[in-house]
């Protein structure tokens, strides 16, 4: 498990500087809220495989915490998976490049509709009511990717979580791209998972800075609670 994530002092001055609070979303809409899972497949955490990040095991239980936590509050939850296409027929030639032959076929073989490494982690607690959504990029919300933001569009998401892995990878881009396209986006710090702990780390200092928020599992459950009393009040 990475190391909590704090905002340095000099980082919180600029940020209460300019948002008057550190967090950004100190509430919002629960029946309004997406949590979007990022890669939670075997490719990117089981041992061995190519793209595995380091502790992704370690965060299954605060994605599933978090997920049981939406549903119950009225939001949805969107399980994303990354799906590998063969170089020449997908149009990402430089991504392609980056690759040996080898690691390339062995990335085609288990991340293609029917491989073990495109299935999601085993002790992922998905529901028949989740929304499923394939991507083909690092970001789910580049032009062609998938069609997540349709499906947060239909939903009627007005706030979006992202948890997943890797931190500072996909899931960096889909929650940066998330934002741009017009969704308040929360990176759960302890709900994404990266290579290294400064990957991880360097990530969230990132994306609170300048693309949303940071917020821990404790604090967005705390949050989705509050929202779901809130709704309860008489008028």
């Amino acid at each position: 498990m990475h190391k909590p994530f704090v905002v340095p002092p000099e980082l919180e001055k600029k940020l209460l500087a300019r948002r008057g609070k550190l967090h950004a979303y100190e509430s919002f809409d629960p029946k309004k809220t997406a949590l979007v899972v990022v890669d939670m497949q075997n490719f990117f955490m089981a041992d061995g495989e190519l793209m595995a990040a380091n502790g992704s095991a370690d965060i299954v239980p605060n994605v599933n915490r978090l997920a049981r936590a939406v549903r119950e509050a009225g939001g949805f939850v969107v399980w994303i998976q990354a799906l590998a296409e063969a170089p020449g027929t997908d149009g990402w030639d430089p991504f392609h490049a980056l690759f040996h032959e080898k690691a390339q076929a062995r990335r085609l073989g288990s991340m293609n509709l029917h491989g073990d490494g495109f299935k999601i982690w085993p002790d992922m607690e998905v529901k028949p009511e989740d929304e499923r959504v394939i991507k083909k990029r690092y970001s789910a919300f580049i032009q062609g990717a998938s069609n997540i933001e349709e499906v947060l569009r239909r939903r009627g998401a007005e706030m979006v979580l992202i948890t997943g892995v890797a931190t500072n990878v996909c899931c960096d881009s889909t929650g940066r791209d998330c934002m741009m396209r017009g969704f308040p986006t929360i990176m759960v710090s302890d709900g994404n998972a990266s290579f290294t702990e400064d990957e991880h780390q360097a990530a969230l200092l990132n994306f609170i800075t300048y693309f949303g928020d940071v917020q821990s599992t404790d604090e967005v459950v705390a949050r989705l609670k509050a929202g779901v009393k809130k709704e309860a009040l008489p008028a």
